[in-house]
């Protein structure tokens, strides 16, 4: 009831949320459910903001909605990282599989690099690198 009635105050909000963590599920949803159906429109809005700005649990529809929004793009994100970071490491195992010995600058260059169209141009060009020059030489391709 008090999201109702002092909803506009966030610490209220914020409270709300807190005391959700150490609800039964079942009373949680309808706790939640409820308060959000009763709130006023600015009051809802911040409902919104606290779910999407703090890990609290999802219960109602819309936090469904906001939490898995921020879930999908951080796990698109998180993928892209992991595939950077198995090309750049794919780029290090052909080197050393070919006996080139790989600097740290150079390896810390290579780790770096979140392009994956770079990492797959280096990756090429490591299996037949004579040098490691040849690897980011322009000429052939992009700098990462």
């Amino acid at each position: 009831m008090s999201i109702m009635v002092h909803g506009r105050d966030r610490k209220v909000v914020e409270a709300f949320a807190a005391a959700l963590t150490d609800t039964d599920d079942d009373h949680a949803l309808k706790y939640t459910e409820y308060a959000y159906s009763m709130a006023a429109p600015e009051v809802r809005r911040l409902m919104e903001e606290i779910m999407t700005s703090t890990d609290w649990p999802v219960y109602t529809p819309f936090a469904r909605e906001h939490f898995g929004r921020g879930r999908e793009q951080g796990k698109a994100e998180g993928k892209a990282e992991g595939k950077a970071e198995g090309e750049a490491r794919a780029v290090l195992l052909v080197l050393a599989a070919r006996g080139l010995d790989v600097p740290e600058d150079v390896r810390a260059r290579i780790t770096a690099c979140t392009d994956l169209a770079q990492l797959e141009t280096w990756t090429t060009r490591a299996a037949t690198a004579q040098a490691l020059e040849e690897l980011f030489d322009e000429a052939g391709g992009q700098q990462g």
